[in-house]
């Protein structure tokens, strides 16, 4: 009889277990997907390996891509990966103006203007200096 009750303990701790970490996980799957849409990034691409040659094809992408899809992508020799970076870079750039934009026109909190003020002006300044370095390097 007592060794029913710890066996049924123990059964009903790992159940209970099994399913905080299955709630759990949901609920951050969820949040991270949420957030991962805000940022611009579809989560059904997040894994999805490219082959990204050019700025064109990057382009292509829009605000689709990921983070992980353009790490992926640094592959080739240092030139390739020098303009696979710098084109990819871009475009996280401009996938940070067009959230600072948002946040400019909808926020009431100073500290976030501000904050966006500071992306767009860094973010800009940053984008004018590697599209200086393609031409430079790369045309």
């Amino acid at each position: 009889m007592q060794r029913e009750s710890i066996l049924f303990g123990i059964i009903g701790l790992l159940a209970g277990s099994l399913i905080t970490i299955v709630v759990v996980s949901t609920a951050v799957n969820n949040n991270m997907t949420e957030m991962m849409q805000m940022m611009g990034i579809r989560p059904d691409r997040l894994m999805m390996r490219n082959s990204l040659s050019n700025e064109d094809h990057l382009t292509d992408m829009g605000m689709g891509s990921s983070m992980t899809e353009m790490m992926l992508s640094l592959e080739g020799n240092s030139e390739e990966v020098d303009q696979k970076f710098l084109s990819a870079m871009i475009i996280h750039h401009q996938g940070a103006l067009e959230m600072a934009r948002k946040v400019q026109g909808s926020t009431q909190r100073a500290e976030l203007k501000k904050l966006a003020d500071d992306i767009i002006s860094a973010q800009t300044n940053e984008i004018g200096q590697m599209r200086q370095w393609q031409k430079e390097w790369f045309d």
